[in-house]
C-alpha cells in the first residue's frame, strides 16, 4: 500500500539530510498536516498500511529521540518503533465501521516529540467483495390468482448486500420455468426490484403451486451470490397486491425525540375485499440496529421511535417495508428518515402598546395593539412568523422594523362579546418549529345601538271580573342588551282600545318594573276584553324604544242570579230573585207527562255560571208534578185523579252552576178542571188576605174576558156561516188560518249568551191595579215587548183606555163569555201542541 502523501526528504547524500532537517525544523510549529492512506478491508493483523515516519520526514536513527506515537480512542493501527511504518493492529470490517455509507475512513493523530508536533492521519477503508447478497427469508411465498392475465408482474423481495459501490450492484436470475420469467425494475438509489412476470395463464386445477429459485449476484470480482426459494401458490381470489401510496417515504425527525414518538405513517391500499384486502405492515431485509431504533404498527403502518435518536450517531436511516394482504400478496417501499439538529430557542413577544377599551362603533382597521417579536436563533430557526389564534374580529398586520399591529378586522358588537381574548402565536422556521404565545385582552365599550326587545310580541292576561282596584294584571319584560343607561328600560302606555269603556282608565303600567295594574274593577258583562300598547324605552341618547300589545281578557264570575221570564213577575216583588204567580188549567183527564207549563229563565253570566237547572221545591201534591232539570217544563208525573185537590200551587227554583250557585224562584198555580166554568168556583175560593184577593180578582177578570171573547167569536162564526154563500167576509181574512193572533203577541229575544236558546210567544196581561172590587178588562189585551219583559218593566205605561182597571164593571157580559171560551180554546190548543 502506498500513502496518499510522501515526505520530501529521502536517503540521498548527507547534505540532503541536513537540508531536510533544517526545513523540518522551520515547519515544526506550523499547523498540523494531514496524511492520507488507503487500505482494503479485512486485511490481516500486521499488514502494512504505509511508511508513516518517512512521510513525516523522519529518518530511522531519529525515531528513538522523536518518540513517534499514535493517539486515538480505539487503536485500529500501530506504528513500528524500528522503521516507523504504520501497520494494522486488528482486522477491520468496513460494513461494521461505516455501514452502507459510500466512503469510510478512520482518523487519528500522530504525535512527534522533541519538538512536539501533531499530525492528522486519515486511513480510507476500501470495500472488498466480502459479503454475499442475502434475502431476509429462506422462502418467499406469492399468491397468484388463476384468473391473472399473462404479462402481469409481481414484485418480490430484493436481496441486500452489505458491500458498497460495484460490489453491491446486484443482478437477479430465475430458474427456468415456462409459466414465469424474471424482470428487473429500476428504482431509486440505483437499486433494482426483481419482479416475476407471468408468461401464461394459470390453472389451479392443473397445478396449484410452483417452486422457483431466485438467485442474486453482486458485481464484485469474484462475484458473490445468494439464493431464495420462491413458492407461488395459485388461488382463486386475491388478484390485487397491496400498493403503497409512495415508493419512497421521506421523513425528518429532530434529535432527542422521545421514545414512542410518531415518525411517519405509511399506507398501502389493496383493491381486494375481505381478508384479501386487509393489509399488514412489517420490516423487510433491515439490519438489527434498525429494529432497535424504530417499530412499525402492523395494522396502522405508523412508524415510531423505540429510543431517542442521536444526530451525532447517524444522520440518516434507510430501510425497506413490506405490505402483505390476507391472500399473501406483498408490496414493498423504502423509508428514508433524516435526523436534523434541534431548535432550542423560542420566539419572544413583547406588547409595546395596547388601546383598551375600544368603542363598539370603532371603524374597521383601528389599531388596538402594537407588538414586537424577537428570536435569538439565527438562520431559519430565527425567522419568525406571527398569527392570531382564537375567534375574534381582529387581524394581525406586519409593519416595518419587525413589529406587528393588531387591528379590527370587522365591526365590533359589545352585546355579542364585551371583550375579546386573542392569542398571538409567534413561530420560527426551525424544524421542528418552536413557538411562543402572548394573550391580548381587548375590552369593548358600549354605545346605544340596540332598542329594548320584549320577551313576547303580544301578551295575554286573564283577569276575573269584580277585581280589586290596583290588582296586578301581568308584568311585561323588555330587555336591552346595551349596558348602563343605554340598557336601562322604562315602560309607558302608548295607546290601545277596550271597546266603549276605553283603554286609558282601565289599566296603568309601572315605569320601572313593567307591572300592569287594573285602575278600576272590571265587569265581564260590560267589557269582555280590551288591548293596550306598552312602549319600552331605554335611557340612551338618542333613546330607542319598541312596543308590545297587551290583550286583557275578563273572566266571568257568578255575580248574576237567574232571571225568571215566565211565570211573569208580579208588580212589587219582594226581591229580584223571586217571581210572581200565574195559573194554568189542567183537565182532570190529563195523563202522565201532560205539559202543564214551562218555567223560562235567563242568566247574564257565561259558561258554567249560566248553565241553569230547574227543581220543584214545593207543591201541594209533590207526587203529581215534576219539572225538567234542563228544560224547565212542568209536566204531570202521573194521571190526574178525582181525589186531587182542584187548586195546586207549585214553587220551582232555578239555579245556575256557579261557585257559589245563585238561584231564583217561580210560583205557578194550577187549576184541575175540565173547563173554565168548573175552574171559576175554585178561583173564587181564594184565601183571605191581600195576596189571595188579588189572585182571585185576576182570575175572575181573566175568565170574564175569555168568556166575552168566546161569545163574540161564536156570534161571528154564526154570522159567517149564514153569509157563506155571499163569499168570505173581510173579517175571515183577518182571522186567517192561524189559531193564534200574531198582532197581539210580544216575542222576547233569544238569549244565547250564557243560557240555552229558547224562544216563546207570550201574551201577557198588564199589571192589575189594587182595588176592592173585581176588574173587567176590555177585549184587546195590552202588548208588552219581550225586551221590556227582560228588563223587568215596560218602556212606557199603557194608556188608561188599554189597561185593566180594577173595580170597573164589564161593559158587555156576553163579550166576556165569548172571550173566556176563546181563551179556553186557545189554551187547549197550546197544550195539545206542546204535548
Amino acid at each position: 500500500m502506498s500513502g496518499g502523501r510522501r515526505a520530501s526528504g529521502g536517503p540521498g547524500g548527507g547534505r540532503a539530510l541536513v537540508l531536510g532537517a533544517v526545513l523540518l525544523g522551520l515547519c515544526w510549529r506550523a499547523a498540523a498536516e494531514r496524511l492520507r492512506y488507503s487500505m482494503a478491508e479485512e486485511l490481516p493483523r500486521g499488514s502494512l498500511v504505509g511508511p508513516l515516519a518517512r512521510d513525516l520526514g523522519l529518518s530511522a536513527h531519529e525515531l528513538p529521540a522523536r518518540k513517534l506515537r499514535l493517539s486515538a480512542d480505539k487503536q485500529y493501527f500501530t506504528v513500528s518503533e524500528g522503521n516507523g511504518n504504520l501497520y494494522v493492529s486488528e482486522r477491520l470490517d468496513r460494513e461494521e465501521l461505516c455501514g452502507n455509507l459510500a466512503s469510510c475512513s478512520v482518523s487519528f493523530e500522530a504525535l512527534v516529540h522533541n519538538p512536539l508536533n501533531v499530525f492528522r492521519v486519515e486511513v480510507a477503508i476500501e470495500d472488498v467483495n466480502d459479503n454475499s447478497p442475502v434475502f431476509s427469508k429462506d422462502t418467499l411465498e406469492l399468491e397468484i390468482g388463476e384468473w391473472t392475465v399473462p404479462a402481469a408482474r409481481f414484485p418480490v423481495e430484493m436481496a441486500r448486500d452489505a458491500d458498497v459501490g460495484s460490489n453491491s450492484l446486484i443482478t437477479y436470475q430465475l430458474s427456468s420455468n415456462p409459466s414465469f420469467s424474471l424482470a428487473v425494475k429500476e428504482i431509486t438509489s440505483g437499486k433494482k426490484q426483481p419482479e416475476l412476470v407471468l408468461e401464461r395463464a394459470l390453472d389451479r386445477e392443473k397445478q396449484s403451486s410452483f417452486e422457483l429459485m431466485l438467485t442474486a449476484v453482486d458485481g464484485g470480482d469474484p462475484a458473490r451470490s445468494g439464493t431464495v426459494q420462491v413458492r407461488v401458490n395459485v388461488s382463486d381470489a386475491n388478484d390485487n397486491p397491496p400498493v403503497f401510496s409512495k415508493n419512497v417515504y421521506d421523513a425528518q425527525v429532530v434529535e432527542n425525540l422521545p421514545a414512542g414518538s410518531l415518525v411517519l405513517q405509511v399506507r398501502a391500499t389493496d383493491a381486494d375485499a375481505g381478508s384479501n384486502g386487509r393489509v399488514s405492515y412489517s420490516f423487510v431485509n433491515v439490519p438489527a440496529g434498525i429494529r432497535e431504533l424504530f417499530s412499525i404498527d402492523k395494522e396502522s403502518g405508523e412508524i415510531r421511535t423505540e429510543r431517542p435518536l442521536d444526530f451525532e450517531e447517524a444522520t440518516k436511516y434507510s430501510f425497506g417495508l413490506e405490505a402483505r394482504d390476507g391472500g399473501g400478496l406483498v408490496g414493498h417501499c423504502e423509508v428514508q428518515i433524516d435526523v436534523i439538529d434541534e431548535n432550542d430557542n423560542a420566539p419572544e413577544i413583547t406588547i409595546l402598546s395596547l388601546s383598551s377599551p375600544v368603542p363598539e362603533d370603532a371603524p374597521v382597521g383601528t389599531v388596538v395593539a402594537l407588538l414586537k417579536v424577537r428570536d435569538r436563533d439565527s438562520g431559519e430557526n430565527g425567522e419568525v412568523s406571527c398569527e392570531l389564534s382564537g375567534e375574534a374580529p381582529l387581524s394581525l398586520v406586519a409593519s416595518s422594523g419587525g413589529s406587528s399591529k393588531v387591528v379590527t378586522a370587522s365591526a365590533l358588537d359589545r352585546e355579542q362579546a364585551c371583550e375579546h381574548r386573542v392569542t398571538v402565536v409567534a413561530r420560527d422556521r426551525g424544524s421542528p418549529s418552536l413557538w411562543s404565545s402572548r394573550e391580548v385582552v381587548l375590552e369593548v365599550s358600549d354605545v346605544n345601538d340596540n332598542a329594548p326587545v320584549f320577551e313576547e310580541a303580544s301578551y295575554s292576561a286573564y283577569v276575573r271580573e269584580n277585581n280589586l282596584v290596583g290588582a296586578l294584571v301581568l308584568r311585561v319584560v323588555a330587555r336591552d342588551s346595551d349596558a348602563g343607561a343605554n340598557g336601562r328600560v322604562s315602560y309607558w302606555l302608548s295607546g290601545g282600545s277596550a271597546g266603549a269603556a276605553g283603554a286609558a282608565p282601565l289599566v296603568s303600567v309601572e315605569a320601572r318594573s313593567g307591572a300592569v295594574y287594573a285602575q278600576r274593577s272590571l265587569d265581564y258583562e260590560q267589557c269582555r276584553e280590551f288591548a293596550v300598547a306598552v312602549r319600552a324605552q331605554d335611557g340612551g341618547s338618542p333613546a330607542r324604544s319598541s312596543t308590545a300589545t297587551v290583550r286583557v281578557f275578563v273572566l266571568d264570575q257568578n255575580d248574576n242570579a237567574p232571571r225568571v221570564l215566565y211565570p211573569p213577575p208580579a208588580s212589587g216583588a219582594a226581591s229580584p230573585g223571586s217571581a210572581g204567580s200565574a195559573f194554568e188549567v189542567v183537565p182532570r183527564s190529563a195523563s202522565a207527562g201532560y205539559l202543564v207549563g214551562k218555567v223560562v229563565a235567563v242568566d247574564a253570566d257565561a259558561g258554567r255560571n249560566a248553565w241553569l237547572s230547574y227543581e220543584l221545591v214545593q207543591a201541594s201534591e209533590p207526587a203529581l208534578f215534576r219539572v225538567g232539570l234542563q228544560s224547565g217544563e212542568v209536566r204531570t208525573a202521573r194521571a190526574v185523579s178525582e181525589r186531587d185537590a182542584a187548586k195546586q200551587r207549585l214553587v220551582a227554583v232555578v239555579k245556575d252552576h256557579g261557585e257559589p250557585a245563585l238561584s231564583a224562584t217561580a210560583t205557578l198555580h194550577v187549576v184541575l178542571a175540565e173547563s173554565l166554568q168548573e175552574a171559576l168556583p175554585e178561583l173564587s175560593e181564594r184565601a183571605a188576605g191581600a195576596e189571595a184577593a188579588g189572585e182571585l180578582q185576576f182570575w175572575l177578570v181573566l175568565a170574564l174576558a175569555l168568556l166575552s171573547a168566546l161569545l163574540v167569536l161564536s156570534v161571528a162564526l154564526l154570522v159567517l156561516a149564514r153569509l157563506r154563500r155571499a163569499g168570505p167576509p173581510a173579517v175571515l181574512r183577518c182571522l186567517g188560518a192561524q189559531r193564534l193572533s200574531l198582532a197581539g203577541a210580544a216575542f222576547p229575544a233569544d238569549f244565547c249568551e250564557g243560557t240555552l236558546p229558547y224562544s216563546y210567544n207570550l201574551c201577557v196581561a198588564a199589571a192589575p191595579r189594587a182595588a176592592a172590587e173585581a176588574a173587567w178588562p176590555p177585549p184587546p189585551l195590552p202588548i208588552v215587548p219581550a225586551e221590556e219583559l227582560v228588563a223587568g218593566e215596560p218602556r212606557e205605561k199603557p194608556s188608561p183606555s188599554s189597561s185593566v182597571v180594577l173595580g170597573e164593571p164589564p161593559t158587555d157580559p156576553d163579550a166576556l163569555q165569548v172571550c173566556g171560551a176563546n181563551l179556553h180554546f186557545l189554551r187547549r190548543e197550546l197544550s195539545q201542541m206542546s204535548a
